[in-house]
């Protein structure tokens, strides 16, 4: 049977995982991409746990990014990356830019997915275009996003300096879709649409590290993003900082409690081995 004692020692670990969490949530409230965590606590006999945080999947707010490249998701669901193992990962943060080959990847050297576009913006599956009709009908009614991604590749021709040998330059557009421009701009032709997202249950993704998920058995099979890509801006952390600070008063309360219980329990034991060794 469980005494106050180990209650409150029990209480006490459970507190501090909370502040902890709530401190980290307000550092990297100016982190792009951060997203924010929630502690739900659960109760048994010997006191309140703490159990595995959740990661809060809510839009966040624009901010500037460094360059054109970069590009913010405002919607629901992620950016679809890949690694060099060729494992799948989905982010919010897209801090992307084209590296020297022309590839384009995340801060981390993951290469972003997309989806190689015919002179008519449909999406290419093999040799076979995909309408946008049928794209929503396969990728959504579905269930499974089941339609193979490829990387996103702008090289530059060495003896032109011009994207994929004729483009001047690249503009990517709301709905993903981007352009290779020409002609001082005046010809315009969709190369690639970048892949995105959603699940299910977002909340069941695995974060295998700050920003970037894998797929579980509870987050289910993905299905198709909803929302629209703005091109220069980075998603800031999704953090409530006067929220998370509220939360913190009470956890400095509870833990005041906790140690003063704590406190109580040693003086009680204390007086009683004095009593039995007089």
């Amino acid at each position: 049977m469980y005494d106050s004692f180990t209650t409150a020692i029990n209480t006490q670990r459970a507190t501090t995982h909370w502040m902890e969490t709530l401190t980290d949530n307000m550092m990297n409230q100016y982190t792009p991409g951060f997203r924010e965590s929630k502690v739900t606590f659960s109760t048994f006999l010997g006191g309140a746990i703490t159990d595995n945080p959740v990661k809060n999947q809510g839009q966040g707010k624009s901010t500037p990014g460094t360059s054109n490249e970069n590009v913010f998701f405002e919607g629901s669901g992620f950016f679809i990356t890949r690694n060099s193992e060729g494992k799948t990962a989905y982010t919010r943060l897209g801090e992307f830019t084209f590296d020297s080959e022309g590839v384009y990847r995340t801060k981390k050297g993951d290469s972003v997915q997309g989806y190689i576009l015919n002179d008519n913006g449909e999406i290419m599956a093999g040799t076979k275009s995909i309408s946008a009709d049928l794209y929503e009908e396969t990728a959504l009614k579905g269930g499974a996003l089941s339609i193979p991604t490829t990387n996103i590749k702008m090289w530059i021709d060495p003896n032109n300096g011009k994207f994929m040998g004729k483009y001047d330059e690249y503009e990517i557009k709301e709905d993903g879709t981007i352009y290779g421009k020409a002609d001082g701009g005046k010809r315009s032709v969709p190369l690639y649409k970048i892949a995105t997202a959603n699940f299910h249950n977002p909340n069941g993704l695995y974060e295998v590290r700050e920003g970037v998920f894998v797929e579980t058995e509870d987050s289910g099979k993905p299905v198709l993003g909803r929302g629209s890509i703005r091109s220069g801006l980075l998603e800031q952390a999704n953090t409530d900082f006067k929220g998370n600070m509220t939360n913190y008063q009470q956890a400095k309360v509870q833990m005041e409690l906790v140690n003063a219980l704590i406190k109580s329990n040693k003086e009680l034991l204390e007086e009683a081995m004095r009593l039995v060794s007089s």
